[in-house]
């Protein structure tokens, strides 16, 4: 198939790769020139474990192609993807002005005689299908163009994890595609069936409640979490090990182990604004979701679980103060650092007149354009710890579970760790002489 992806941001570069994969011909689209000369030169301008190989092969192969021209991006596609930013507005609400702003421009390209289905791949609130398709049939109508046959509008939400995105769109546990066109349904069953040959589901659905489906699953993940942020805050109060209350409930195949991890909250693309969307969504049909406001308020929170630790070990004085800090990305395997708790951490120790040296593997070219040289920055984790009062660990990678601890006790001024992510043992930390504290062990 002939298949174009507006947007080449996260979503629509991993989505484009991917589909090329399969043996498709992807255009991708981006307002922004100087993205689209680095895709075109090989320059992947996203980190996303195994994102690269796939697409530099399907670029060498001249399946994905990348251009700002619209017009023609979408000539020849019979499926055209819209991946695009929907930001939350003051209100919370999703921005919905650059979904719009391209299904407008649809209806002054689209040609009567063709037919294209045209895919909300974004995250979008309910209705959006709907209005997508108005905008599309109102702006023909203005240059006197009937597109009402030339297009179906279908709402296929992506349900992909950075760090094992590639894996998630080329092996689905499920695909949800809402549609209410025959037509439609069978032209994305045809372009998704090379990814669920096991027998994975495709679940059809009408527009609205594909539309939920993706706010309802990113919000119940998020209630997940908070939720065993909360029974971690009653462990530390009571005594309890949260890591044996989280094997004890998880393996209860009714709640299941994933997601029930402890930590300094959640951050990144997804939840934070879904969770903010469907309160929003909510409100706008008078219906006080009191579930997923109390799930945000618990992360605000959690973001900040860790100073009162530290300046209680301080004796509530911070100033002139040193942290190594290991972590700034949201989560392990991605540079994303959208409502990463470690910026919330910087903040709240830096107007405490606290200093920090910070290293992850991925996230600090993006950390340094949006805070400059509020905190400084090293080339390993090790090197962070120089003069350091304490680490503190703010994101899980990997590379911070067995670290050397005879380094880190030539480099530490103290031996006291911080540990947002319980990435190490209670146990083996007392035994190494360290001060230790995390998230809901004592």
């Amino acid at each position: 198939m002939k298949i174009a992806v507006v947007g080449t941001g996260y979503v629509g570069l991993v989505s484009g790769t991917c589909f090329a994969e399969t043996g498709n011909t992807v255009t991708c689209i981006d307002i922004d020139k100087n993205k689209v000369d680095k895709l075109s030169n090989g320059e992947i301008t996203i980190y996303e474990p195994g994102l690269e190989k796939l697409f530099l092969r399907n670029l060498r192969e001249h399946r994905l192609l990348f251009t700002t021209n619209l017009t023609e991006g979408v000539k020849d596609a019979q499926i055209i993807f819209l991946a695009l930013p929907t930001p939350p507005g003051e209100d919370g609400s999703a921005d919905l002005k650059y979904v719009l702003g391209v299904a407008k421009d649809l209806g002054k390209i689209l040609k009567p005689t063709e037919f294209k289905v045209i895919v909300d791949k974004s995250t979008v609130p309910v209705g959006t299908a709907d209005k997508v398709s108005n905008a599309v049939l109102q702006s023909g109508k203005e240059i006197g163009v009937d597109l009402s046959e030339a297009f179906s509008v279908v709402s296929n939400p992506e349900f992909l994890r950075e760090g094992v995105a590639v894996d998630d769109f080329m092996k689905p546990d499920r695909l949800v595609i809402g549609t209410s066109s025959e037509k439609a349904k069978k032209i994305m069953g045809d372009l998704y069936a090379p990814f669920v040959r096991q027998g994975n589901p495709v679940i059809y659905m009408d527009e609205k409640s594909a539309e939920l489906t993706k706010y309802a699953a990113n919000s119940f993940l998020a209630t997940k979490i908070s939720f065993m942020n909360e029974i971690a805050q009653l462990c530390e109060r009571l005594g309890a090990d949260v890591d044996l209350v989280r094997k004890g409930v998880g393996s209860d195949e009714r709640i299941g182990r994933r997601f029930l991890f402890p930590g300094i909250g959640y951050g990144g693309s997804c939840f934070p604004k879904d969770v903010q969307a469907l309160v929003k969504s909510a409100e706008e049909v008078k219906y006080d979701f009191k579930i997923l406001k109390a799930v945000e308020d618990v992360n605000e929170k959690q973001k900040l679980h860790l100073i009162p630790k530290i300046e209680k070990y301080f004796n509530g004085n911070l100033k002139g103060k040193h942290f190594a800090l290991w972590g700034l990305a949201f989560k392990p395997n991605t540079d994303d650092i959208r409502e990463a708790p470690a910026l919330y951490m910087i903040d709240a120790l830096t107007a405490a007149g606290a200093t920090i040296t910070a290293f992850d593997p991925e996230a600090m070219a993006n950390v340094k354009r949006l805070i400059g040289n509020k905190i400084s920055f090293v080339e390993s984790e090790y090197d962070a710890l120089d003069n350091a009062d304490a680490l503190i660990i703010a994101t899980e990678w990997s590379e911070f579970r067995t670290p050397d601890f005879d380094i880190i006790n030539s480099k530490l001024k103290n031996k006291v760790v911080f540990d947002g992510r319980n990435v190490f043992e209670v146990k083996q930390m007392k035994d190494l002489g360290y001060h230790y504290e995390s998230i809901g062990r004592n």
